[in-house]
């Protein structure tokens, strides 16, 4: 993983969490909640199941922390448990069930969190959550399976060894999941943009 999300100093804060530290359990939180929110958003498709994944993911790798052996990195691992916590949201919501809680993309707080700088024009910002928000649901729309490697691989940037390892799945599963995934995502996108232009 890229410097900005696993840094050298992880393993000597599992070790002091593992002593009991509860401060350096807090910066490893502090450090991937982020990431591990917008990995469980994109698997669940729900903003109220990726908040519980993402908790439950948490308090799970606390409680285990001392089984964690080290033989990974620890956020690999979180990423492990924090998948499987999604996952196991999608097969217990019905087929096709919606969230009437669900926010359609208008007066909730999204906005401002994605958005930090203060360049873009309001129009900017618009085209920019709306192409975001045109992104979320082509990857909503991805079977479960597919989805899930696309997030690791494509969004999460894990490598195809590590993607294969976290499901229990061999490589070229991997790579072939993710070549329909990718082609599903281009012919969603396509359609769209196509009809966008016939307006």
């Amino acid at each position: 993983m890229p410097s900005t999300i696993v840094r050298e100093d992880e393993h000597a804060l599992v070790l002091a969490a593992k002593a009991g530290d509860v401060a350096a359990f807090e910066e490893l939180v502090n450090r991937y909640e982020r990431k591990i929110f917008r990995l469980a958003q994109n698997i669940t498709g729900n903003r109220e199941d990726a908040e519980d994944a993402m908790q439950d993911a948490f308090l799970k790798s606390y409680a285990h922390l001392k089984e964690f052996q080290g033989d990974s990195r620890f956020y690999t691992w979180l990423v492990r448990i924090a998948v499987n916590e999604s996952l196991m949201r999608l097969r217990k919501r019905k087929p096709n069930q919606i969230s009437l809680d669900e926010p359609v993309g208008t007066d909730d707080d999204i906005m401002p969190r994605e958005v930090e700088d203060w360049g873009p024009s309001p129009e900017q910002r618009y085209a920019q959550t709306e192409l975001q928000q045109i992104l979320n649901n082509a990857i909503e729309n991805l079977d479960p399976p597919y989805r899930t490697v696309f997030v690791l691989r494509d969004v999460e940037e894990l490598s195809t060894e590590e993607t294969a390892a976290l499901l229990g799945i061999s490589v070229p599963a991997v790579k072939s999941r993710l070549l329909r995934a990718r082609l599903k995502m281009r012919e969603q996108l396509q359609r769209y943009f196509r009809k966008g232009d016939s307006n």
